[in-house]
């Protein structure tokens, strides 16, 4: 609503210009109205040069939650004087306290400073010029580059050590935090974007270019190696997964223990054999449910890639175009990925 390209974030944007300060509240104004006093009522539609205009007064701004109508202008606010604030100027003290007190936005706008600061549920966001953001998520973009290339190298190795049957937790460890430190890059780049709102546009088309495949392999992977699989120990390790903090992300004991497995286990020399949920999510066209029974039907990828085309037909909803296609594409993967691992090398 305050990103770049808005109508609020034109008018917001004017007043910054003018140096002329302002306070504006955005909210139900009769949910907000035991805190008014004075002010004229004008049940106006929004413009940024109306928001512009009345915030030369010297009292606040009362904005729909939409941004759609100007209620109130030159309002005296006042909250509640003993919630505690940590601001220091009369127009911030007021509008973090009327964000404790209230489910409403306040935009407080710095007359001698240039800052626009956002106050939410007491959380306090301070908006950032155009061209400092950009700065920030083109280096955040150049970042997940070097993740996702990484991610690719070590997936690409995971993938043949599969096909052979040599893969270790140590192998799988690494592709799943690589997998999610790519992930939390993404979601930072995201509130880049959308600051950034219509100046997020390239910056969108990259990020999406960029994760590409992440979630799925990522989802697929947990699948493929959780000690126990099931839709409730999935759902369990996952959500443990995004919580977990970046320190703990960095250690494998703690990944192998979120997988279900001892915590001092010695993942370089523990083997383990993926149920096929990646490889197979792979081949186009195969639909999930149709995955998951061949996963039931024969255990592990060893003994799918074991198995003849009469075995695959026998899987509910595979039949005998499905089953070549899924022998053509496994046959294609393991071509492919001794490819990638040529130009890697």
């Amino acid at each position: 609503m305050v990103a770049p390209g808005t109508s609020l974030r034109e008018g917001i944007d004017n007043i910054v210009h003018a140096r002329t300060g302002g306070l504006i509240v955005m909210g139900d104004a009769d949910d907000l109205a035991f805190l008014f006093s004075g002010g004229i009522k004008l049940d106006i539609d929004y413009t940024p040069a109306f928001l512009y205009q009345l915030a030369k007064m010297d009292g606040a701004l009362v904005v729909n939650a939409n941004a759609t109508k100007i209620i109130w202008a030159n309002v005296q606010l006042t909250p509640d004087p003993t919630i505690l604030t940590l601001e220091t100027g009369t127009r911030h003290r007021t509008a973090e306290r009327i964000s404790k007190q209230t489910e409403a936005l306040v935009i407080a706008v710095s007359q001698r400073r240039d800052v626009v600061s956002l106050y939410v549920d007491g959380a306090k966001y301070i908006l950032e010029d155009i061209p400092v953001v950009l700065a920030k998520a083109n280096q955040a973009l150049a970042t997940l580059d070097k993740y996702r290339s990484r991610l690719d190298q070590v997936s690409t190795r995971l993938t043949a050590l599969e096909f052979e049957g040599g893969a270790t937790l140590h192998d799988v460890l690494t592709v799943l935090q690589r997998a999610e430190l790519v992930t939390r890059m993404g979601v930072e780049i995201e509130r880049y974007i959308v600051e950034l709102g219509t100046e997020g546009r390239l910056i969108e088309m990259q990020l999406d270019e960029t994760m590409v495949g992440v979630a799925g392999d990522k989802s697929a992977l947990v699948h493929d190696y959780l000690a126990e699989d099931s839709d409730e120990n999935f759902a369990v390790a996952f959500d443990q997964l995004v919580r977990l903090p970046h320190q703990d992300l960095l250690d494998f004991g703690r990944l192998a223990e979120l997988l279900g497995y001892d915590r001092k286990v010695n993942t370089l020399d523990y083997p383990v054999s993926p149920r096929g949920y990646r490889i197979l999510g792979r081949i186009p066209r195969l639909p999930r449910l149709v995955v998951q029974r061949i996963v039931q039907e024969f255990g592990g990828l060893e003994e799918m890639l074991a198995a003849t085309d009469g075995e695959l037909e026998t899987v509910d909803g595979v039949g005998e175009i499905r089953a070549k296609d899924i022998r053509e594409g496994l046959r294609r993967q393991q071509e492919i990925n001794l490819v990638d691992r040529y130009l890697q090398t």
